[in-house]
């Protein structure tokens, strides 16, 4: 206080401190003090000494200012600098961001002033990254929030969408208030009303003789039940006899109810369970199963076919012929469609499978015509054989008898005659082969072996196949 009663701190006027007592004041009134000479060097460092998350700075004493700071700070210091325009107690803050030895940033706030008769400056720094670091949690709070909202409105989409284009008829109910919370249109059309006007309705008065209170309350016991029966109801608005089946859930602390509902009795689990049955088998049997048209254009097949034809996906073979996949092609796709829409039904076909990679795989195809809808559709079953067809191979060094006699001509006939008579041999099991394959179908084994139906004929007579084959 003055002599006439003032404060000094009122009149401008601070008294005199001690410097010891000084830098504790600046120390303590800022997280890290510098002192920086006109020539940018650091003259002395001073850390809060309650402020641990700095360390020791006390290898900054002597530094130039661009040691210590990034390339845009010290920028940006020396444009604050150049502001203060030689005001002696000029002010102004400016954020630099520092660079340990690690090249780790880290940003501090300090406000500048000119101190002493040569200029220096006085720089008092407050940490941010505490600031920092709260910003960063809440941008990230932001973002999850924003991706929260943006599945919700991806499920919300979803739930919609499978609502409208279900063909199930569903219905939500809440079971506080017993009203319709959502509907499909599928069953809003089996109610015999709008979406728009259901929706809010109490669920007892869309359904002849039905309490509020007893039917929600049969409902939730039907639901929490171990049998699955339905409960038989009749529309009041379309007059329709129906089957709800209900399940209850919770969904945000409020019980649901999710009702199926169906025009015939869902008791026919036998069927259902056939059905099911069949898709599993369709699915994950080991057998390839392919659907194709009357023309043999691939319309379905399951995974063990594309495995058997080591195809990547199904969209790789559907709407092809099945020729390509036949080792004989179109031959072998006649003989099978010939056949099997003749009989009805073909077992055990024995052919090779074409692999997407060249490759070739024997095969046992049993094909089923079913030709009781407007659209006929021919089915296949294609059971892989080469492991049968290994076992069935003669073994080494016990070849049939037209092969051992063309052998035994070795030496003692001429090269020309031999290969005349294998040949013969030859030609002879192609036949039988065809035939065989054919069923003794003279017109398919004549086109198989691209020969016309009387040269077939004429080599029949010459190696005496036709009494053989029943002629």
């Amino acid at each position: 206080m003055t002599t006439d009663g003032r404060h000094l701190l009122n009149g401008g006027k601070l008294p005199l401190i001690a410097p010891d007592l000084l830098g504790e004041i600046l120390a303590t009134a800022s997280d890290v003090a510098l002192l920086v000479a006109p020539s940018r060097r650091i003259i002395s460092v001073l850390v809060n000494p309650h402020h641990r998350s700095f360390g020791q700075l006390t290898d900054w004493e002597g530094a130039h200012l661009k040691d210590v700071l990034t390339e845009e700070s010290l920028r940006k210091v020396e444009k604050r600098i150049s502001d203060m325009q030689g005001a002696r107690h000029g002010e102004t803050a400016v954020e630099l961001n520092h660079a340990d030895q690690s090249n780790w940033e880290f940003p501090v706030r300090y406000s500048m002033h000119r101190i002493g008769a040569d200029e220096s400056i006085l720089m008092l720094g407050r940490d941010l990254r505490p600031i920092a670091e709260v910003q960063q949690q809440l941008v990230q709070a932001q973002l999850a929030l924003e991706r929260d909202y943006e599945t919700q409105r991806e499920m919300d989409t979803r739930y919609r969408v499978l609502m409208e284009v279900s063909r199930d008829p569903v219905i939500m109910v809440s079971m506080s208030t017993g009203r319709i919370s959502d509907i499909n249109p599928a069953a809003a059309q089996l109610l015999g009303g709008q979406r728009a006007e259901l929706i809010g309705s109490a669920i007892a008065q869309e359904f002849e003789g039905r309490r509020r209170g007893e039917f929600l309350e049969s409902l939730a016991n039907l639901a929490v039940a171990e049998s699955t029966a339905p409960i038989e109801l009749v529309a009041r608005r379309s007059q329709k006899r129906v089957f709800l089946t209900p399940t209850v859930f919770r969904a945000a602390g409020e019980r649901v109810l999710l009702c199926q509902i169906d025009t015939s009795e869902s008791g026919q689990s036998g069927s259902d369970e056939l059905a099911d049955n069949l898709a599993r088998l369709y699915h994950e049997g080991v057998d390839g199963i392919v659907f194709t048209d009357g023309d043999g254009n691939i319309r379905a097949a399951n995974e063990a076919f594309l495995n058997l034809t080591d195809t990547a996906n199904i969209a790789a073979v559907r709407g092809r012929s099945l020729t390509d996949f036949l080792a004989r092609g179109a031959v072998d796709l006649r003989v099978l469609l010939d056949n099997v829409k003749r009989t009805g039904q073909l077992r055990l076909y024995a052919t090779r499978l074409t692999t997407d990679f060249m490759g070739q795989i024997a095969v046992e195809i049993s094909a089923t015509w079913l030709n009781d809808r407007p659209n006929p559709v021919l089915v296949l079953v294609v059971r892989d054989a080469s492991r049968a067809e290994t076992l069935r191979r003669p073994a080494f060094g016990q070849p049939d008898d037209g092969v051992r006699n063309v052998m035994e001509l070795v030496g003692s006939s001429t090269l020309k005659d031999i290969v005349a008579e294998t040949t013969d041999v030859i030609e002879k099991m192609c036949i039988e082969t065809a035939l065989e394959l054919t069923r003794n179908n003279r017109v398919a084994a004549a086109e198989m072996l691209s020969l016309s139906r009387q040269s077939l004929y004429v080599k029949l007579r010459k190696y005496g196949l036709l009494n053989k084959d029943g002629e």
